[in-house]
């Protein structure tokens, strides 16, 4: 996933030809894969913090096989403090973009609970579906969501990151906030 620091990865074709590894060497390799998208965190100097719980009865995350299914996401920092506003009249796009990326931290987080703490085996970031507070007038949605999708394709790199999305606008949306973003992804279940 990551071509700076990262270990190449072996296909895994090459390993089933391959003889077994001696226990120490599958251990080493093990460790010397795990922790790319951390690694990639670290280099963006941002910390996920832990999920918060569900604010109502549902569960903030879902899985069914191999997918999970991320419940929408607010702007809520660790603090409990929210970005609120509606965009077109007392939100910029800036505010807009600086919620999205926000609620993306978010969907990491819950990610990163869904796959017990390691978010190496996210496999694919499939679908974003996001909502903008705005008004009637306001026709920037997209560029609002470039926030979140930026900051995923970042975190999880070109061939994991990439997602298919909408970005609609309402009238309102829960404790006034200017977005909120779900998301479903695809996990390694081995």
């Amino acid at each position: 996933r990551d071509g700076a620091c990262a270990p190449s990865p072996v296909a895994p074709s090459a390993l089933a030809s391959s003889p077994p590894l001696p226990p120490r060497l599958r251990v080493f390799s093990a460790a010397a894969m795990a922790g790319v998208v951390e690694r990639r965190l670290a280099q963006l100097g941002l910390r996920i913090p832990k999920s918060p719980a569900p604010a109502a009865n549902y569960v903030p995350w879902k899985r069914s096989g191999r997918m999970v299914f991320i419940s929408g996401q607010i702007p809520k920092g660790e603090d409990n403090s929210l970005l609120t506003g509606k965009l077109g009249a007392n939100c910029s796009l800036d505010d807009g973009k600086a919620a999205a990326r926000l609620c993306a931290v978010n969907i990491i987080s819950q990610a990163r609970e869904a796959c017990g703490g390691d978010l190496d085996k996210v496999k694919s970031i499939l679908k974003v579906e996001a909502f903008v507070n705005a008004t009637p007038e306001f026709t920037e949605h997209p560029q609002v969501i470039n926030g979140a999708s930026d900051l995923l394709v970042e975190v999880f790199g070109p061939e994991v990151g990439p997602h298919s999305r909408f970005a609609v606008g309402c009238s309102s949306l829960p404790l006034g906030v200017s977005v909120e973003i779900g998301a479903a992804i695809e996990i390694d279940v081995e």
